[in-house]
């Protein structure tokens, strides 16, 4: 009944119900005995139990009473009232004090609610000693009893309340934080896969365009003397092009580079050596150490990335004769290096990646070593050429498929 007050649940609205009842079930019982009794007053005693109703009855009609604190002491004081009256004319008032604790517990603050039921209680048990003209222990204990029941039940329930509450907000921040967090996830997977998509496009579409544009260059350099030079480099960017749409089909429907259908890393990876070696002016060689084991499908596309990617950059920016391309299966771990003659560089003067000039591809290397637990080197002095190194744990299909079946067989085991 104030602006305190929480929302009625179902419960709680048929607890009030049940007061309300109980409110006026017992003064109609005290007009009726007085009746029934021939109490000589007993005019005046319904008279003081119907105004005491309608009084209790009005309050939870006005609006002022259900939204102010003040509005609804008010109120109660007045149904406090017309209880005094009642209880001066009939002992049977009495038993309405008991209905009036909760109502001061519930719409008085809790220390005005206590002296406010120890004056009720006081109250009762002098009027009703006055009726029976003896006071005893008997008179006593009920009222007394009542008041002590009462504020049990009543700060009992509002302990319940608060912990209920504090409940209801710990779930709700609960609910919010997941929230949050599967926003921050959605956020995280959204920047990982355009991250993905960067090194993608990077290593393979960019590549492929960069190749072709180095081509034709060399085609038109060749022209009008050199026929023969210009048709062998139209051809070799025209295969570039047929192999760079494969691999955009490939990219699209998100299937294995078609550098390993049918074919192992090394394959693959002797494969491109010799694709470089044939359109371009440098000798790429490919030297395999190690005995080759079957490596998961992610770990052999992240290798012939990085491969393809440092070729790239070897024929663009290196000046390079030869390039050395070396895969090692070394006992638990593979190994990538790709060595070149070229002019070299310094590795900490590298320009920032931009959209113009490119600059995405060593970030992009090492993005995908580092995805898969793994490492990326570079070595490399002007006038000295470049060494790079990329670094894997050796994974098996068979290993990973262990580690998925343990994962799974401990899921269950930590669930509560």
């Amino acid at each position: 009944m104030n602006t305190a007050a929480p929302a009625l649940t179902p419960t709680t609205r048929a607890l009030t119900w049940c007061l309300h009842l109980l409110v006026v079930g017992l003064l109609a019982l005290a007009g009726a005995r007085a009746v029934t009794d021939g109490h000589p007053y007993w005019g005046w005693v319904v008279a003081a139990a119907v105004a005491c109703a309608a009084v209790y009855a009005a309050g939870p009609l006005l609006p002022r009473v259900r939204l102010s604190r003040r509005a609804a002491a008010g109120w109660l004081a007045t149904v406090g009232a017309g209880w005094l009256l009642l209880l001066a004319l009939s002992p049977d008032g009495v038993w309405v004090a008991f209905p009036l604790y909760f109502l001061q517990l519930h719409l008085l603050p809790r220390r005005a609610g206590l002296a406010a039921v120890a004056a009720t209680a006081l109250a009762a048990i002098t009027a009703f000693a006055a009726h029976r003209h003896a006071f005893g222990a008997a008179v006593a204990i009920g009222p007394a009893l009542g008041a002590a029941v009462a504020v049990a039940v009543v700060w009992g329930y509002q302990a319940l309340y608060r912990e209920s509450e504090h409940r209801r907000h710990l779930i709700e921040e609960l609910t919010a934080t997941r929230a949050d967090l599967a926003e921050a996830q959605h956020t995280a997977g959204v920047l990982a896969e355009r991250e993905r998509l960067a090194r993608e496009i990077h290593d393979t579409l960019a590549q492929g365009l960069s190749s072709i544009q180095l081509l034709l260059r060399a085609a038109e350099r060749s022209l009008p003397d050199r026929p023969d030079a210009t048709a062998r480099h139209v051809e070799a960017a025209r295969q570039a092009a047929v192999d760079n749409l494969a691999e955009a089909r490939r990219f699209v429907a998100a299937l294995s580079p078609p550098a390993l259908d049918g074919t192992t890393l090394a394959g693959a990876l002797e494969r491109l050596c010799a694709t470089t070696s044939a359109r371009h002016r440098i000798t790429a060689r490919f030297q395999l150490t190690g005995e080759p084991s079957p490596l998961p499908t992610a770990q052999e596309v992240a290798l012939l990335r990085v491969a393809q990617s440092a070729l790239g950059n070897t024929v663009r920016h290196a000046h390079a004769t030869t390039v050395e391309v070396a895969l090692g299966y070394l006992g638990d771990r593979i190994t990538l290096d790709v060595v070149d003659d070229g002019t070299g560089f310094d590795p900490e003067q590298l320009p920032a990646p931009d959209p113009e000039s490119g600059g995405f591809g060593l970030a992009a290397m090492r993005a995908r070593m580092r995805a898969l637990g793994g490492t990326l080197s570079i070595e490399s002095a002007s006038g000295r050429g470049t060494a790079l190194a990329a670094r894997l744990p050796l994974t098996t299909p068979a290993t990973e498929a262990a580690e998925a079946a343990q994962t799974a067989e401990a899921e269950p085991e930590a669930r509560p």
